[in-house]
């Protein structure tokens, strides 16, 4: 399945269409035929465009975004921009819809993730499932969370360099490579174990349990900013990663990490005789 976020009340979604990428809202119901039709579409283009937002409502459950829209017909998809509407769609039309996000979408550059320069594939953050993501021996302030939001924090160690981090994903994916930002180049990881679909890792199964791969890091790999290529063959249909962080290059006391980002593609699991018998 691909991801499209649910909006739940009028703040969300007036946060959502705000951004300055493009998003596609589509306006359902629950008891419109139509509207069953064109989701498998809907869910497909989410996955091609993988820098456009696409988000769903509810007209019956989200009465007061449907009201401010002027939504009378379903389905009904709109189209924003830095929160204006540029254009919408009433009805069952997949090749208008598709025609109206080619559009309106821009390159692939304006949603951010040609700085990751990875042909056929883009950052995947959005996928894991954040409030899930778990991580033994780090500080209470400077934690996990951190190393997912682009701004000051960050992720640090407790009592030793040592971390261990679980990372689930919402849905299955496909992991290509990951990106690592560090602060104090001392405090950087050095070797990093990586575990693919392991669960309820500790750090006394990390010598017992053999690891997807294992990377390790030098001055050279961070000042060149480059992003860290895995073993693509065996990171197919993942959908839980363990990283385990053995030492920094420093030796220091902690191990810091700034930002974590994880280049893939969701694995695509749309019916596509389905979308064919639809668009005829």
């Amino acid at each position: 399945m691909a991801y499209i976020k649910r909006i739940n009340d009028l703040a969300a979604f007036n946060e959502l269409i705000a951004s300055p990428k493009l998003t596609v809202v589509d306006y359902h119901a629950v008891w419109c035929g139509p509207c069953h039709a064109i989701a498998p579409v809907f869910q497909q283009l989410s996955t091609q465009f993988r820098h456009v937002n696409f988000a769903k409502v509810d007209v019956d459950q989200v009465k007061e975004v449907a009201s401010k829209e002027g939504v009378t017909s379903m389905p009904t998809f709109k189209f924003y921009k830095s929160g204006k509407e540029i254009a919408n769609l009433v009805g069952v039309n997949p090749g208008g819809l598709k025609s109206l996000i080619e559009q309106h979408a821009g390159a692939p550059e304006e949603g951010g993730s040609s700085s990751l320069n990875v042909q056929g594939h883009t950052d995947i953050n959005e996928f894991i499932t954040v409030n899930q993501v778990d991580c033994l021996n780090q500080q209470e302030k400077n934690n996990v969370k951190n190393i997912f939001n682009k701004n000051d924090m960050y992720l640090e160690s407790d009592v030793d360099e040592q971390l261990l981090i679980s990372i689930p994903f919402n849905q299955a994916v496909k992991i290509h490579s990951i990106k690592l930002v560090a602060g104090e180049i001392e405090h950087a990881p050095k070797t990093i174990k990586i575990y693919a679909n392991r669960l309820n890792i500790g750090f006394d199964e990390t010598d017992s349990i053999e690891e997807t791969q294992s990377i390790s890091l030098s001055k050279t790999d961070y000042e060149k900013n480059d992003i860290i290529p895995l073993r693509f063959v065996k990171f197919q249909n993942i959908t839980n990663v363990a990283l385990f962080v053995k030492d920094n290059l420093g030796d220091e006391e902690t191990t810091i990490i700034k930002e974590l980002r994880f280049i893939g593609s969701p694995v695509e699991t749309t019916n596509m005789e389905q979308l064919k018998k639809i668009e005829q």
